[in-house]
């Protein structure tokens, strides 16, 4: 029963609802939000795998009931089957080894990209970034812990003052929001299990949602219309993403564009409910007592 249980809340959170909420309208009125529920699926995903993975190494007659039950698993001493957790264990251990790995190239490629640029980029201290001279338009950041904001040559002609002033915030929001952290969770996600929808639909809109919350940011600065014009200016001139994969216009243009001209749609409430209550929702199903 356990099982079954743990069967169809994966195909639930794995595959059904990530192509119902995949372009919604109401987690794009608010982007953070919105991040944070694709992450609770995520990790409500994987604990039901971990779950779901113990259940069928446990003995049978050994399952837990109830909380309780459960408890005494996680003590080698007090549970005769706790070697039973071998599987999820090192499930959970590769998952932490993929992060790591991943969090060391994306910090060993962003410390050359900032040594170069400590060494032939230009310092602006009105506009708080950094000018690198290259023609090809492009606003960036670096995060981290020497977070840098660059813009090349070609972006500071293309774009007039405010349109600048427009890029130059939106790059600070991705920073002050530290979002290259929460793109790490859904990359290593969808580099373990990229075939699942929910790991491929899901990097796709983490990373068009950090956008539009570093769009909000901005706006705290700029108009709509002048960060709107930026924005379309620098995806018309052919830029791409900087090394961290966190450049102006780099994702969902249109998208964002035709957000900032609309009225943002109200968020529905289970959104917020739905973001603390996934991750828990496995843990729920394993422990429920059944006949």
């Amino acid at each position: 029963m356990t099982l079954a249980l743990l069967a169809l809340h994966l195909l639930l959170v794995g595959v059904l609802l990530p192509r119902r909420l995949a372009g919604s309208p109401r987690l794009q009125s608010r982007p953070a939000l919105g991040a944070a529920v694709w992450l609770a699926l995520m990790a409500s995903f994987g604990i039901g795998l971990l779950l779901a993975a113990h259940h069928l190494v446990a003995p049978l007659g050994h399952e837990p009931a109830g909380l309780v039950g459960l408890l005494p698993h996680l003590e080698p001493a007090v549970a005769p089957h706790a070697h039973d957790w071998w599987a999820p264990v090192a499930a959970g251990g590769a998952v932490a080894a993929v992060t790591a790995v991943l969090a060391a190239r994306a910090a060993l490629a962003r410390r050359r990209h900032r040594e170069t640029l400590d060494l032939v980029a230009t310092r602006d201290r009105g506009r708080r970034l950094l000018v690198l001279e290259d023609p090809r338009p492009a606003v960036y950041c670096l995060p981290g812990r020497r977070a840098r904001v660059v813009a090349t040559r070609g972006a500071v002609e293309l774009l007039d003052e405010r349109g600048l002033a427009a890029a130059v915030a939106h790059e600070y929001g991705h920073l002050r929001g530290r979002h290259h952290l929460v793109l790490l969770a859904a990359d290593t996600f969808a580099l373990l299990l990229g075939r699942l929808p929910l790991a491929r639909l899901g990097r796709t809109e983490v990373a068009l949602l950090l956008e539009m919350a570093a769009d909000d940011a901005a706006l705290a600065r700029v108009t709509p219309g002048e960060l709107a014009g930026a924005l379309y200016a620098l995806a018309t001139a052919g830029t791409g993403a900087g090394p961290a994969g966190l450049a102006a216009a780099s994702t969902g243009v249109l998208a964002r564009v035709r957000r900032l001209a609309r009225p943002p749609a109200p968020p529905a409430p289970a959104y917020r409910l739905a973001a603390l209550a996934a991750p828990l929702l496995p843990y729920l199903l394993a422990c429920a007592p059944h006949p």
